[in-house]
């Protein structure tokens, strides 16, 4: 009777384990740490945009005035390239500059030349036409008296020639006005030539100067220096990197969550931060990105059984206010947990209030 009776016990015990087994997984699969329904939470680490400063044109490193780890602030200059062959440039376009607006001066010159010449050519029309009308009415007074026998035929036949003469010089006179106009014409067009020149030369001028500007390189917002990529006396090719930057005011924690809950995070919702360093505190944020095409997590993030599973990116990003006053404090890369509120109306527990403000 006492064989029966132990495996009787064993299959009880062994449906038992498998009942605890069974309910643990449940449980590791459905709980959400012990918050309650309305949150869900993932471990991650802290991260920040980074920002590559590079180079617009190739050329040699002069200086790099900052260090891995120092703090930038906006408009401050943290390397310079050489600008010798620039400058030279730059004075050859200057120089075509003037030599453009000469030119300029001189086409309006040639111009004003040209219109004077006109101007002269059209009072030659008007005195050869006064000049024709005399010798036609001449030519007429002279035809009169020949055909009453007063004058000579000679004298009629000189008239004739006379204004025959003064009609020809009336019309060389008017060609020499055409002949003006086409000078004026020219020399017009050559003073829109000059102009653009000169707009060319300015525009060349424009850009020389701000390839030197350029080579100024500057910081648009405050960061800190993480890696110095070249040194200085380097020659780098444009867009070639000097500088590795994080920018402060662009700081998150990426994590993930299980399809289950990632359809629940809505853009925008609260969320708090836990840093393993500094487990004490308790930073906000808010859900800045929630990834629309789910992955396998990586291993680093989840362990090995949790890896089978597809799951969503997420992002929680600290408030600018808050790091701005904590700059030096600033560190990424260091891992932690991320709770966020998938329930409006939730309330955050005690040990999730926050303890961190601006």
């Amino acid at each position: 009777m006492k064989v029966p009776l132990q495996k009787t016990l064993r299959r009880v015990l062994f449906a038992l384990a498998a009942l605890v087994v069974v309910g643990l997984l449940a449980w590791s699969e459905l709980r959400t740490d012990g918050l309650g329904d309305g949150f869900a939470s993932g471990n991650g680490r802290i991260e920040a945009t980074e920002i590559d400063v590079a180079t617009k044109l190739g050329g040699r490193i002069r200086e790099i005035s900052v260090d891995e780890g120092d703090f930038v602030q906006p408009g401050q200059i943290i390397a310079r390239m050489d600008t010798e062959v620039l400058e030279a440039q730059l004075n050859q376009a200057r120089a075509q500059v003037r030599q453009a607006e000469n030119a300029i001066l001189t086409a309006q010159a040639l111009v004003a030349q040209r219109e004077s010449e006109k101007a002269t050519a059209e009072a030659v029309v008007h005195q050869r036409r006064a000049e024709l009308t005399a010798a036609q009415k001449r030519y007429q007074r002279t035809e009169a008296l020949v055909a009453r026998n007063a004058l000579p035929r000679q004298q009629l036949d000189d008239d004739l020639a006379a204004m025959q003469s003064a009609q020809a010089a009336l019309a060389a006179s008017r060609s020499q006005v055409l002949s003006a106009e086409a000078g004026i014409a020219a020399a017009k067009s050559q003073v829109i030539e000059a102009q653009s020149a000169l707009e060319a030369a300015q525009a060349n001028v424009a850009r020389l100067q701000a390839d030197i500007s350029d080579s100024e390189l500057k910081t648009d917002r405050v960061a800190r220096v993480q890696y110095r990529v070249a040194q200085p006396g380097e020659v780098l090719p444009a867009g070639g990197k000097l500088l590795n930057l994080v920018d402060l005011a662009d700081v998150y924690m990426t994590f993930f969550l299980p399809e289950r809950l990632a359809g629940r995070v809505a853009m925008g919702s609260e969320a708090r931060l836990v840093i393993d360093a500094v487990p004490q505190y308790v930073i906000p944020a808010r859900i800045t990105y929630v990834a629309s095409v789910a992955q396998f997590t990586p291993k680093t993030v989840e362990t090995e059984s949790e890896r089978e599973k597809l799951m969503f990116r997420v992002k929680a990003r600290i408030a600018p206010e808050l790091l701005n006053k904590r700059l030096e404090q600033v560190k990424t890369g260091l891992p932690g947990m991320a709770y966020v509120k998938l329930d409006a109306d939730a309330e955050w527990p005690a040990h999730l209030q926050v303890n961190v403000t601006p």
